[in-house]
């Protein structure tokens, strides 16, 4: 996930990996925690906290879950909500606004989509159940990969971390996209219309300048509860209202609505709303499971999908254009710095680990998910560190260019 506030030059930029390393960081901790109460005697405490139901009504009106889907279904959509602010700033004035900008990193994104895409079809093609998971080894969680790059302080330069920051955007935007095509309950067409409704009217907001955020957040509301019941995955809620928040008009501080509501949610997100998914997702118990559980092809597809494929697919497709002269490499970086940078876009284990709840329905594969996301996401973190780690007392590789 990537995205600051109201960013001034490199000192902005600086200030926003500062926060995202930190929140990656608690997502280690909270991850941690619930491995610790899953194989320990807290593990019936964790489950059962996880199953208690949850009700709001409103007379014969009800939107009911336990607290695992309120989670899910609610506290990422806020997720969603920051991605699509963070998604529409980049574009339209940020790291994505230009194509010399733009071309690298979207390039690198689809290649690290493409090709643990692929490793994943190869490992699971005899199962049709599980093939609905391919999109599992495609997720980057940036907070996580940040949270990693921060071990390094100034050894990583600037450009690279910026990098890292722009392909997530990528990665986040065609995890919007794979949600809203692949992952769509059945259809009620009656709560669908309403959710458009909701919609055209976040636009009118939009087209008559309103520049208050309260009345994006209450028609948003509305928004996600049609959209919940509309078969629709709710998440996607928070990025209609996002795309829907004015970035060119200012209100009366001087300031667009998006970097005021970016800047009021990042804090919350990096520090609560992510956190609190990672210990309600990351729990799996270990008892009775042994190596040759990993060398399922479910979880070994997920974990060389994230680690080799995404390394692969990111390295691979930048050193294309770089070759074909169509971009450069990051400033001040080496070639094997991009190669440890492109490892850490396996650490997909947030964004990985929601996909997968969306793929893969039933309790048979709990396990086998949590497995193969777990495996990839730390293979990944722990060789991107040592590769950077050592290429920073490397001198830097020579810029490439075609052959004369």
């Amino acid at each position: 996930m990537i995205g600051n506030v109201i960013r001034k030059g490199t000192d902005g930029i600086a200030d926003f990996l500062k926060l995202e390393s930190a929140g990656g960081l608690l997502l280690v901790a909270a991850a941690a925690l619930a491995l610790i109460c899953s194989n320990s005697p807290l593990r019936h405490a964790y489950d059962d906290l996880l199953k208690i139901p949850v009700q709001i009504s409103f007379g014969s009106f009800a939107v009911a879950k336990p607290l695992l889907l309120w989670i899910n279904d609610g506290l990422m959509a806020i997720f969603f909500l920051l991605v699509g602010l963070e998604v529409k700033r980049e574009v339209i004035e940020g790291e994505l606004s230009t194509p010399a900008q733009i071309v690298l990193p979207v390039v690198a994104g689809l290649g690290g989509m493409v090709v643990p895409a692929l490793i994943y079809f190869i490992f699971n093609r005899g199962n049709g159940a599980a093939l609905k998971g391919w999109a599992i080894p495609t997720a980057t969680d940036i907070a996580f990969a940040l949270g990693v790059l921060s071990l390094l302080g100034k050894r990583v330069p600037l450009s690279l971390k910026i990098f890292l920051t722009a392909v997530a955007i990528a990665d986040d935007l065609g995890a919007i996209i794979i949600i809203a095509l692949f992952y769509t309950a059945e259809l009620s067409i009656a709560m669908l219309f309403l959710a458009v409704v909701a919609i055209a009217v976040l636009i009118a907001l939009n087209l008559q300048k309103v520049t208050r955020i309260a009345p994006y957040i209450i028609v948003g509301v509305i928004l996600w509860v049609f959209v919940l019941k509309s078969g629709v995955h709710a998440t996607l809620a928070g990025v209609a209202i996002a795309f829907a928040v004015p970035l060119k008009t200012t209100g009366a501080q001087g300031t667009a609505p998006l970097h005021q509501l970016e800047h009021s949610l990042h804090p919350w997100v990096a520090f609560g709303v992510l956190p609190i998914f990672a210990f309600a997702n990351a729990g799996v118990s270990f008892a009775g499971v042994t190596l040759s559980a990993l060398a399922q092809p479910l979880p070994l597809g997920i974990a060389v999908g994230l680690f080799a494929g995404k390394l692969c697919g990111v390295c691979g497709a930048s050193a294309m254009l770089i070759r074909l002269g169509l971009a450069k490499l990051p400033e001040g970086a080496s070639w094997l710095q991009l190669i440890g940078v492109a490892a850490l876009c396996g650490v997909g284990f947030t964004m990985s680990l929601f996909i997968g709840s969306l793929a893969l329905d039933g309790p048979e594969y709990f396990t086998p998910l949590r497995l193969g996301v777990i495996a990839g996401s730390t293979l990944s973190g722990v060789i991107g560190y040592l590769l950077l780690r050592f290429a920073s007392g490397r001198p830097r590789a020579a810029l490439s260019r075609p052959a004369n």
